[in-house]
């Protein structure tokens, strides 16, 4: 049955590893466009941290505090932002902004992108070699019955 199997674990492995690097390359890609129309602004915390909860249920709580900067220069945002734990009103802090001065979350960091490619190019092999266990134990079956009788 292994033998059976093994010429199914090099493509699983190729088209894992093709699936991988194109998620990598487009990962990247994709967090080096967010970075051109992202940038951090300095701004100034108007009151106590609080605790939000992430936006998927296996995400983190972030610390947040509401805080104002002006960006363009002329233009005041005073929005909750991400913050370091212990930061108290009036601190100064480095939230990340778009191209409109208005909050924003951090560009991609290759390791979050790396691990995304990771498990993409992992989730090929793992579905494809099961699958084919499954058929060939299905086409395998009819054969070792006939045996038996």
């Amino acid at each position: 049955m292994r033998a059976a199997s093994a010429p199914t674990c090099l493509p699983a492995a190729v088209v894992g590893s093709a699936l991988g690097r194109a998620a990598w390359t487009d990962g990247h890609r994709t967090a080096e466009n967010i970075a051109r129309h992202r940038h951090t602004v300095t701004a100034t915390t108007l009151g106590e941290t609080t605790y939000r909860a992430g936006d998927q249920p296996s995400s983190r709580p972030a610390t947040v505090a509401t805080a104002t900067w002006h960006c363009p220069p002329q233009c005041p945002h005073t929005e909750t932002v991400p913050v370091p734990a212990g930061t108290r009103p009036g601190d100064t802090v480095r939230p990340w902004a778009d191209a409109n001065g208005t909050a924003a979350a951090a560009p991609p960091g290759r390791a979050e992108t790396a691990l995304n490619a990771v498990g993409i190019g992992t989730r090929a092999p793992a579905g494809i070699v099961p699958a084919d266990g499954a058929l060939r134990s299905g086409r395998l079956r009819p054969v070792q019955g006939a045996g038996d009788g």
